[in-house]
C-alpha cells in the first residue's frame, strides 16, 4: 500500500480530478491519502458495496480535510448475466436524500453493453444524477479496451442532446414543487 499511495505524488500536480475506481473503494490508506490532496476525488460505488459503506468510504477521503468528493453509481454485482453489473438507479435519489455529496452514473460500466448506456443514461438523469460518465470512442470496435460498452461520437451527441432536455425538465419539475 505505500508503494501505492507514494506514486500519487506523481501524478497529482498533472491531473485535475483523482479517481478511486470500484476496486480500490475499501483501499483505506490509498483514500486517506487522497484525502490529503487538494484534487476533487470520484469515488465509484464498490462491486458490493451498501449505500452505507460507499458513504462511509467517502468519510475517509473528507476526514483528511478534502470535502470535494463525488460519488459515482457504476454498477453493483448481481447473479444478472445479462449485463456486466446491475447499475442500482435507486441508489441516486437514496444518496441525494441521505448525504450533501453529488452523484454521478456511469452507465458505460453499470451496464458493460452500448445498446443499454442511452436508455439508461435517460434514467440516471430523471433520478436526479448530478451527471454521468459515459465511455465513447470514435470506432469503438478498435478500442484496446471496454470496446462492448463504448458509444460512437455520434450516438453520444445524440445522447448529450436528449439528457438536456431531461434535466431541463426534471428542473423545471423541482423548481414548482
Amino acid at each position: 500500500m505505500r508503494a501505492q499511495t507514494n506514486c500519487l505524488n506523481k501524478f497529482y500536480h498533472r491531473v485535475d480530478i483523482a479517481r478511486g475506481g470500484a476496486r480500490n473503494m475499501q483501499n483505506f490508506s490509498l483514500l486517506k491519502r487522497a484525502g490529503r490532496s487538494k484534487l476533487p476525488v470520484l469515488l465509484k460505488r464498490g462491486m458490493a458495496a451498501t449505500l452505507e459503506e460507499w458513504l462511509l468510504a467517502a468519510e475517509y477521503i473528507m476526514a483528511e480535510g478534502n470535502y470535494n468528493v463525488i460519488l459515482c453509481e457504476r454498477g453493483v454485482r448481481t447473479f444478472a448475466q445479462h449485463t456486466r453489473n446491475t447499475l442500482d438507479l435507486a441508489s441516486v435519489p437514496a444518496i441525494r436524500r441521505i448525504s450533501h455529496l453529488p452523484v454521478i452514473v456511469d452507465p458505460s460500466h453499470g451496464t458493460g453493453t452500448a445498446y443499454m448506456v442511452t436508455p439508461l443514461a435517460r434514467a440516471a438523469v430523471a433520478v436526479g444524477a448530478d451527471g454521468l460518465m459515459i465511455e465513447v470512442h470514435n470506432q469503438p470496435e478498435l478500442a484496446l479496451s471496454d470496446s462492448a460498452q463504448a458509444l460512437t461520437l455520434s450516438q453520444y451527441a445524440e445522447l448529450v442532446a436528449e439528457v438536456r432536455a431531461i434535466h431541463q425538465l426534471t428542473a423545471s419539475e423541482k423548481k414548482n414543487t
